[in-house]
């Protein structure tokens, strides 16, 4: 697959490009500029644009099957993650490439609390990311009005961090996946996998999923 990748050298975004070159995906990795472009696989193509730009979207999916998004911008313009999905939505829908969109888990439901959100769970989500959170919730409401594009969102549990690749986890849908002990994670490496996994095989069409372990 001819893959293009948003927020290319982000935390998740590099563990997508090993993944997806370990698959023997042809990857174009998408730089604001190019301080970083030494971080990247030299078998990568590199170039510079904006996930928030309609038209930097159009020019780098045009001809390509998938575009991976994992962008998170900085503390503070947590807001810039609702411009970029609605630039993505935007571009996507003219040159009708697939969209698989790295969410947030403010989305999802808690387990055993009559639909309570995540992003209201005070425990799951510190005043500290409440913006974040907010900006997530905003970016998946935007992927649910669009009837256009043909997107996937997948939303992370409770924590994600660098980790082992076993390829062993768990799939849901709309609420938080916890395991026996309460825990909601998985790692960076495994969250790839499933990424690929939905890149290579459709099975979440206009709809979000979730993963851990």
């Amino acid at each position: 697959m001819k893959i293009t990748v948003f927020g290319a050298t982000g935390n998740v975004g590099t563990r997508v490009i090993t993944e997806a070159l370990l698959r023997g995906h042809e990857i174009t990795a998408v730089l604001r500029n190019n301080d970083r472009v030494n971080e990247i696989d030299p078998s990568v193509k590199v170039v510079i644009g904006h996930a928030d730009n309609v038209d930097d979207v159009i020019k780098w999916s045009d001809g390509q099957d998938l575009v991976i998004s994992a962008t998170r911008p900085p503390q503070g313009v947590e807001s810039q993650l609702v411009d970029t999905a609605r630039a993505l939505l935007s571009g996507l829908a003219q040159t009708k490439v697939r969209l698989l969109l790295v969410g947030g888990a403010a989305s999802l439901t808690v387990p055993n609390s009559n639909g309570q959100l995540v992003v209201d769970d005070s425990s799951l989500v510190p005043t500290a990311w409440r913006g974040i959170a907010l900006a997530c919730l905003a970016q998946h409401r935007l992927c649910q009005e669009n009837e256009t594009v043909d997107w996937s969102y997948l939303s992370p549990p409770a924590v994600i961090a660098p980790g082992d690749r076993t390829g062993i986890f768990r799939t849901g849908s709309d609420e938080l996946l916890v395991d026996e002990q309460g825990q909601s994670t998985i790692s960076l490496e495994d969250f790839a996998i499933a990424l690929l996994d939905e890149a290579e095989v459709v099975k979440h069409k206009r709809k979000r999923f979730t993963v851990a372990y």
